[in-house]
């Protein structure tokens, strides 16, 4: 989205890695080898399949590293085009070795596969390959492409990812023998620059020209694009005798004014006409079914279920069909804040399940809809301000006690809005801050490397409530992978926004332990010889319940126990 609004045109593709043998082999001291391989997406088949190999690489051959074989990229090939590779690829490890047998036979494998799609790689970091990789290319009849090992935009950048290699690996920028890329310009070259880091290698003007100018064919040649803005909701499977899903919305609507005791006068018929009509319009009609049955089932086994919050709460629709407890007649709420027919999107229902239960709700979704078409979404936790601090000074050997000290004048508060740049904002807002960052070179200097830290990807795990339904198996969609935390869970690698980006029905199910406590609550009561209470029927009037409100002590009591 970002660069197609920067006139961008933007390119999927991934360095992926090959397995020596097969991707189900996975002996220590063998299969540690792999090769790097590049892949870029053509057309739309393309994409389906890179989704398929990335997935695939993943579930099954995941061994340190994700890995991909050639019994997958038989299968998976059409719509790809393909480069050789860095100097960690198959073929540059073969010319490498002067094994220039097996770098024909390489590269006969990959051009049975990929034809015209095809091209050897040249990189101006790999200077000894350089002629080897010519001389093939010429002989087999294979085009060369320049290509440059991009790990970050600007050569400014270079410090700042040293850090960042540094905190990764768990060394200091100082330490002799660690991972780094000093000495490497790994930055985003432009044309102009790749022309003369090439002019410096074994390319004549001739050959430097064709692999410049194959960048620009090949990116001609990638043309897919996502379709952006298109719903692709599930089906919901409806009782035998039932046609339509609008009707069948319809009808378990006017139900529910009975079971909720709602006489169908002028005003409330208006309002059932007005929302449904929205729906209608929109096409929403099976989003509601699936949601009310979920939530039904839920209720009917026991399992407490949130009131409803946010804008679903002013959905009258929803409300008879059980799915929320707020009747937004009595209370005046709208339902254009819930569902807008001027915006193309999914309407949002937060739903909350006691927290000990959660998963049996998510089970049910599995077992109604398909394993292969329900997940749980990705979420990426970046590094904040005072992490980044400290992680900066870890790497760059600054004594943890004086990084502390800076960490510790950021302000903390993780209720309210932060700034985007939070250090930056932070050293003009805060006076010692500020003081300490003109006075102190090892603050600038830490704070200025921690600055450029900040909103970097520090790790992946399992969204708190997101799931994902779709129509046709997801990975028609989006790929997957496990959990980094549990092998057993299964998440998509887009994250949330992305995911409701690509029109597909994303639904929170948020485990809450005050639901748990209710739940167990209203149990005891029972056993104890109480009566038999339902959490909706308890009057919001209660003047001792506003009266424990207004002291404060509101522990435990959702969204009303933290600061705001």
């Amino acid at each position: 989205k970002k660069a197609t609004k920067a006139g961008i045109k933007p390119i999927l593709g991934l360095e992926t890695y090959v397995a020596e043998r097969t991707r189900f082999d996975k002996e220590s001291g063998v299969d540690s080898t792999r090769y790097h391989l590049t892949l870029l997406v053509k057309n739309k088949k393309g994409y389906e399949n890179l989704v398929q190999l990335v997935t695939k690489s993943h579930l099954e051959g995941f061994y340190y590293k994700p890995r991909i074989d050639k019994e997958l990229l038989e299968k998976y090939h059409e719509g790809i085009i393909c480069l050789s590779g860095c100097f960690n690829s198959e073929l540059s490890k073969a010319l490498e070795s002067k094994n220039t047998k097996k770098a024909e036979k390489v590269i006969e494998y990959y051009k049975s596969l990929f034809g015209e799609d095809y091209y050897i790689e040249i990189q101006p970091e790999s200077p000894d390959l350089i002629d080897a990789q010519v001389k093939i290319a010429k002989k087999m009849g294979v085009p060369i492409v320049a290509t440059q090992d991009s790990h970050y935009i600007s050569k400014d950048d270079a410090p700042t990812h040293d850090i960042l290699l540094a905190i990764q690996t768990g060394n200091k920028i100082d330490d002799e023998k660690r991972f780094t890329f000093e000495g490497h310009d790994s930055s985003f070259r432009s044309g102009e620059e790749m022309i003369k880091a090439l002019e410096d290698t074994a390319l004549d003007k001739k050959d430097i020209e064709e692999a410049i100018s194959n960048t620009a064919l090949i990116a001609d040649k990638c043309g897919f694009q996502f379709k952006l803005g298109e719903i692709h909701l599930p089906k919901f499977d409806l009782p035998k005798g039932e046609k339509d899903s609008f009707e069948y919305l319809t009808k378990l609507v006017h139900e529910g004014t009975s079971r909720r005791g709602i006489e169908e006068t002028e005003k409330v018929s208006a309002r059932i006409d007005h929302e449904l009509s929205i729906i209608k319009k929109t096409g929403f009609s099976d989003y509601f079914l699936i949601v009310q049955d979920l939530v039904n089932w839920a209720k009917d086994r026991d399992i407490m279920v949130g009131p409803g919050r946010g804008s679903a709460a002013g959905s009258l629709v929803s409300y008879l069909l059980n799915i929320t407890e707020v009747d937004p007649l009595k209370y005046d709420l709208l339902f254009e804040r819930f569902l807008n027919p001027e915006r193309n999107e999914l309407p949002d229902i937060d739903l909350d399940f006691a927290d000990n239960r959660r998963d049996e709700v998510f089970g049910y979704l599995r077992e109604k809809y398909g394993e292969d078409h329900v997940a749980q979404i990705i979420t990426f936790g970046t590094m904040a301000a005072r992490q980044s601090i400290r992680d900066a000074g870890r790497a760059m050997g600054i004594p943890y006690s004086f990084c502390d000290q800076i960490a510790k004048l950021i302000p903390f508060n993780p209720n309210q809005g932060r700034p985007k740049n939070e250090i930056e904002s932070y050293i003009k807002q805060v006076p010692e801050l500020k003081q300490l960052y003109e006075m102190n070179p090892q603050a600038k200097g830490l704070l200025d490397a921690a600055s450029h830290l900040e909103g970097v990807a520090r790790h992946a795990s399992v969204h708190a409530c997101g799931t994902v339904v779709t129509e046709k198996p997801i990975t028609d969609y989006l790929p997957l992978q496990r959990a980094p935390q549990d092998d057993d869970t299964i998440i998509t690698q887009i994250e949330m926004h992305g995911v409701e980006d690509l029109g597909l029905l994303k639904i929170d199910l948020l485990g809450l332990r005050n639901l748990t406590v209710i739940q167990e609550t209203l149990r005891l009561v029972k056993e104890l010889g109480g009566d038999a209470l339902k959490v909706s029927n308890i009057p919001l009037e209660d003047e001792d319940t506003f009266k424990l409100l207004q002291t404060g002590e509101t522990t435990g009591v959702f969204q009303f126990e933290s600061s705001g």
